[in-house]
């Protein structure tokens, strides 16, 4: 398939220095956000998907207004356009990423970032609806440096929510045990054998289990940052998803849902 085609939106913004690309899979019940079940339905967690999406497009639109970014989706299953261009906005350009392994896609996705003209690009994970709009701007003001450079982003389970480089780094993506608790620590390790200067961001969560989803909702308690001063521990707040929650997780429905995963999983 044709990439090119997919590009038209973000062609029309310019070649902002920096392309950032969200990996993102299409909302299905079963496929999706499954590790949310219990305290959510599978439907509702597939809901929960596209309010992230939706919630992280918007984080990078927010960034772009302060620096030199412009958003894609790197979208799976193959086909799934129509989606994609339904729930986001026109402004966030579509990347067709649906290749075997998920260290193929990424990589796939960098080297179409790259041939849109972008002197950077930026991987970013779909479970971290909250991650600080200010984390998106210092990846992009770092990339945009002199010198080869990576920007990694480790989550609190072991992973990364974020990966920025400023050229094609095949190695970065090879030989990491995918979806386990090292893949931040193998990944530091790859740009190290290839002497890249890593700048790291803080730590942040992802939202793949119950433990996420409590600190979600926390953070959703806390007010808009609207009108105060972004930094690196300012949660961008997630409108869209807060409004589901709202509706599917009221407190004491949360508090029990907790409980019964706590239960299902052998806790106390």
């Amino acid at each position: 398939m044709d990439d090119a085609k997919h590009f038209d939106g973000a062609l029309l913004s310019g070649q902002a220095f920096c392309g950032m690309a969200i990996m993102a899979k299409a909302s299905a019940p079963g496929r999706t956000k499954t590790r949310l079940v219990p305290p959510l339905t599978f439907d509702q967690s597939a809901s929960l998907n596209t309010t992230f999406l939706q919630d992280i497009a918007h984080n990078l639109l927010v960034a772009g207004r302060h620096t030199a970014i412009t958003g894609y989706a790197a979208f799976a299953p193959a086909g799934s356009e129509s989606f994609f261009q339904t729930i986001l906005p026109p402004a966030i350009g579509l990347i067709d990423a649906c290749l075997p392994t998920f260290g193929e896609c990424l990589l796939h996705t960098i080297e179409q970032i790259f041939a849109l003209g972008h002197k950077s690009a930026v991987v970013l994970n779909s479970d971290s609806p909250t991650l600080p709009t200010a984390l998106l701007i210092e990846t992009a003001v770092v990339l945009a440096r002199p010198g080869e450079r990576a920007v990694l982003g480790p989550a609190t389970d072991g992973g990364y929510y974020l990966l920025g480089v400023k050229s094609v780094h095949r190695r970065l993506f090879e030989d990491i045990a995918w979806s386990t608790e090292r893949v931040f620590e193998q990944t530091l390790a790859r740009a190290r054998e290839l002497k890249l200067d890593v700048h790291t961001l803080p730590v942040w969560y992802d939202v793949d289990d119950v433990e996420g989803l409590r600190q979600l909702r926390h953070d959703m308690r806390r007010p808009p940052a609207t009108g105060r001063r972004l930094t690196p521990h300012t949660p961008h707040y997630p409108t869209a998803t807060a409004a589901l929650l709202r509706n599917l997780l009221p407190d004491d429905d949360a508090r029990h849902g907790e409980n019964v995963a706590r239960a299902a999983a052998g806790g106390a």
